[in-house]
């Protein structure tokens, strides 16, 4: 697991010119924190140490030790917003966590042995993952960087679901709390449109020999 550490700045100025102002002049992201017991906070971070950041996958899911003007705090990201054309983040979202309360947030799906699958490796299917990431519930201290999705035993047309996952200890899935019509389909094996075709022309060849 990689701690993440930020340093940001307090900052009083609000408005898209503000915004743009930072942005432009200062190289800077602005960013709101927000949660727990205290006020909603603006701040600033610098845009690189931020891109760098949002560079590793797990960035988006851990903990995060946030230091505003030498005060540190523990968050979340929750959101990201980024220029349409430009490789510039516009703003950031980080919500304030309590090691003693329970968080909502989304962590990514990894497939498992994907390669060696009986599905693949016996029925040449390939591998479909349908969902990419998983809403849970759990301590910060709990919170993993991803759940992995072992899809070792299965075989083609076969459909992992939600409740299929073996879930990390202290973690809960917000969508099964929620009842069965939540449980979404999360990866399945299929065979390829031309194998199939060759099954069907293989079947009528065996047909038409045994006919003759």
């Amino acid at each position: 697991m990689v701690d993440f550490s930020l340093n940001a700045k307090s900052r009083d100025d609000a408005g898209k010119g503000a915004s743009r102002r930072l942005r432009r002049l200062a190289d800077e992201v602005p960013a709101i924190v927000y949660g727990g017991d205290s006020e909603p906070q603006k701040v600033a971070l610098t845009h690189k140490e931020i891109t760098h950041a949002l560079e590793n996958e797990a960035f988006y899911s851990q903990v995060i030790k946030l230091s505003v003007d030498g005060k540190g705090q523990d968050v979340i990201l929750k959101d990201v917003q980024r220029h349409p054309s430009k490789p510039r983040i516009l703003h950031l979202d980080f919500l304030r966590v309590d090691k003693d309360q329970k968080l909502t947030t989304r962590v990514p799906l990894h497939i498992v042995n994907g390669e060696t699958a009986k599905g693949v490796k016996l029925g040449g299917g390939i591998v479909t993952q349908l969902l990419n990431e998983l809403e849970i519930l759990c301590l910060p201290k709990d919170l993993p960087s991803f759940i992995e999705i072992d899809v070792a035993n299965v075989e083609v047309g076969q459909i992992l679901h939600i409740s299929d996952l073996e879930m990390p200890k202290g973690v809960e899935s917000v969508a099964l709390a929620h009842g069965g019509d939540h449980n979404l389909s999360v990866v399945t094996i299929i065979k390829p449109r031309g194998a199939a075709a060759d099954d069907d022309e293989g079947d009528a060849e065996e047909a038409e020999e045994t006919a003759e």
